[in-house]
């Protein structure tokens, strides 16, 4: 299911996607570019998130899936694919599925409107069914975790 406000160019960051959403909201009185409002968003979660993270990473382990990824250009847990001042592209392609989380920032009344956009293509069976299983948590974290961008930087 893709959302319908998930423009073509942005779904051409990971084509053959089968799943897309968007959340959104405005950072008033502020400038941001998307690097620093994915900073913001994605560098800490709330203890909640992190144990639903850590769980996930337990479920995952005996089927091979990747916890997480080493390296020095990541926002919170996600590798950097891309960056422009108004597009952060995060992302990682796995055996099972690949994903791109998409942040884009854009000067709006004064402040900054920024946008997460989720796109997912699975590869197999197993992408799949872990896209249903893990889609009704998706859609508890995604905005939990947008709205850190309203964070002060540090």
């Amino acid at each position: 299911m893709i959302a319908p406000d998930i423009d073509a160019a942005t779904q051409a960051l990971l084509p053959g996607c089968t799943f897309a959403d968007r959340y959104s909201l405005a950072i008033p009185g502020a400038t941001v570019d998307a690097r620093e409002a994915a900073e913001r968003a994605f560098s800490s979660s709330p203890r909640w998130v992190e144990a639903l993270v850590a769980l996930r990473n337990l479920l995952v382990a005996p089927l091979g899936l990747k916890p997480g990824v080493a390296g020095a250009n990541k926002v919170g847990i996600f590798p950097v694919v891309s960056q422009s001042p108004g597009r952060l592209v995060l992302g990682l392609d796995d055996r099972h599925l690949d994903f791109r989380l998409v942040v884009d920032a854009v000067g709006h009344g004064g402040g900054t409107l920024v946008s997460a956009t989720t796109l997912v293509r699975p590869r197999n069976a197993l992408g799949r069914a872990y896209l249903a299983v893990i889609m009704p948590i998706h859609r508890l974290i995604a905005p939990t975790q947008l709205a850190g961008a309203l964070r002060p930087a540090r």
